[in-house]
């Protein structure tokens, strides 16, 4: 995944994104390449914005596989998207940009005897070795882990993530435009 990682990232930067997450999700017919994208000062992506950087990595990914170094030697699907409002977690300012908010944590690696945790992020703390992520679980208290324990994690949907969560512009929704009609429609 990696190296498909350092082929996707070039293309999202030059369209002034960043990559929230690449993975490969199985599907019933072929596998999906499922990629989540955002605008740095939003944190979201529009359609527009999904489009353009599905074309840039596919055109990529065609370049590459009329040089004989196709990145995917199987077939997949291609899904662009952003990273919705209750987003995965995955880099270590996630964890920092959403402290206090509630999110569930999937442990590698068992924490107080817990391989799932779910409450209050409280954010990233100073560490020795690794970056330490804390989380207010409901029912064990205050609990910190390695980031590289970290199997998934996502944000809840609640009120207060919905009233933080910058929206996305509306601009041109409500205007329609009206094509006249031929002489056949009017038939």
């Amino acid at each position: 995944m990696t190296a498909i990682m350092n082929l996707i990232t070039p293309e999202a930067e030059a369209l002034g994104f960043e990559l929230v997450r690449v993975q490969f999700v199985s599907g019933s017919d072929e596998p999906t390449l499922q990629i989540m994208a955002e605008r740095p000062e939003t944190g979201q992506l529009g359609i527009d914005d999904c489009a353009a950087l599905s074309r840039r990595i596919s055109a990529k990914f065609d370049e590459l596989e009329e040089e004989g170094r196709d990145p995917i030697e199987h077939a997949y699907r291609l899904e662009v998207s952003s990273p919705g409002i209750d987003r995965p977690l995955t880099r270590a300012k996630d964890y920092a940009n959403w402290a206090g908010h509630e999110a569930r944590i999937n442990l590698i690696d068992a924490v107080s005897g817990k391989k799932q945790l779910r409450g209050i992020l409280g954010g990233l703390l100073e560490g020795g070795e690794g970056e330490i992520i804390a989380i207010d679980d409901k029912k064990a208290g205050r609990q910190t882990t390695t980031l590289d324990n970290v199997h998934s994690a996502k944000l809840i949907l609640t009120d207060a993530l919905i009233a933080a969560t910058i929206p996305v512009t509306a601009d041109g929704a409500d205007e329609i435009e009206e094509e006249p009609l031929n002489e056949e429609q009017e038939d």
